[in-house]
């Protein structure tokens, strides 16, 4: 952006600022939990394929993610939504499983997907998990059977929301979500909106009437096109009318944060979910896990909260 003298200088931080633009109304924190309460991994390095339960942290509690009662406790300690991954069955079922495959949690082999929920239910998704590089494996034979699929889950939580994380980039997984929630119109307020690859994230709330979308591209794109062009007050259309993800550490280089951009995403139909700091390396899903960084938060900010440890910060904020 060209420089144009003093006075356009002072114009443009007047447009953008945060603090003419007042508070949000509500004021009102929401916390999104992560797979639940699950068991917590070093971060260093991560890869999209790295099996991070050979690299868990030496467990402080019995809970493995994506199942029924890692959601359930993570909802009792304060989660408005619960993150849950999905995969398509052989036998047309969404199986909840982060992994694109079973080798690592699991005593199975190959892609999630080239089986039937029957099978899936029959494995332990405990198998792999190991704190002391494979001396001890404190899970093993304790999840046996507790792979849901996602009937499951909204047949367990009638009053609760999910956000469901495609892992692919087939059309086809948009498709049977949203054929699932038009045979099954009561389960459709559990699916508060979904994300992950583009292609299936964007069928799915082009079919479902009010669902929101955001795709793994899209959500860079967003925040690139606002970083160049949001100081003119001007909102991409890749950040309208869905929910935006911004990292912790560069919030503050959006024109207008927190509240003017807070008040741009709102009249563009979009809400917030404000991350962990992102740091090279990290696949993007790093959360406000520690009491420190829950200084990364605005005063009144009026948005979703990431966390991989709803357990401890739940409490802190409730």
């Amino acid at each position: 952006m060209p420089s144009r003298g003093p006075g356009f200088a002072a114009a443009l931080y007047l447009w953008n600022a945060s603090w003419l633009a007042g508070t949000p109304d509500a004021g009102e924190l929401r916390l999104i939990a992560h797979r639940g309460v699950h068991q917590i991994f070093d971060r260093t390095d991560l890869a999209n394929d790295t099996c991070t339960a050979e690299r868990i942290f030496e467990p402080s509690h019995g809970f493995i993610e994506n199942t029924l009662p890692s959601m359930r406790q993570a909802f009792a300690a304060g989660a408005d939504v619960v993150e849950i991954d999905v995969h398509p069955t052989t036998d047309g079922q969404f199986a909840v499983m982060h992994d694109w495959t079973l080798d690592c949690r699991t005593e199975g082999t190959g892609p999630t997907r080239e089986h039937d929920m029957a099978y899936l239910k029959s494995l332990d998704v405990g198998y792999g998990y190991t704190a002391d590089g494979g001396k001890s494996f404190p899970f093993r034979g304790k999840g046996t059977g507790l792979m849901p699929s996602l009937r499951d889950v909204v047949e367990s939580f009638p009053d609760r929301r999910f956000l469901i994380n495609f892992k692919s980039r087939e059309a086809r997984e948009g498709e049977m979500l949203a054929r699932m929630l038009t045979d099954n119109p009561q389960w459709r307020d559990r699916i508060w909106a979904v994300y992950g690859g583009d292609e299936p994230t964007f069928e799915a709330a082009r079919q479902v009437e009010g669902l929101k979308g955001f795709g793994s591209r899209s959500t860079k794109q967003c925040l690139i096109r606002y970083l160049a062009l949001g100081w003119s007050g001007y909102v991409p259309q890749s950040c309208r009318n869905t929910y935006v993800m911004v990292p912790g550490n560069i919030a503050w280089l959006l024109w207008g944060w927190p509240n003017r951009f807070h008040a741009r995403m709102e009249r563009a139909g979009s809400g917030i979910i404000l991350l962990g700091p992102y740091s090279s390396g990290d696949p993007g899903t790093s959360g406000i896990d520690r009491p420190d960084q829950l200084s990364l938060v605005p005063p009144g900010f009026d948005g979703y909260i990431w966390t991989n440890r709803i357990e401890d910060i739940g409490p802190m904020l409730r």
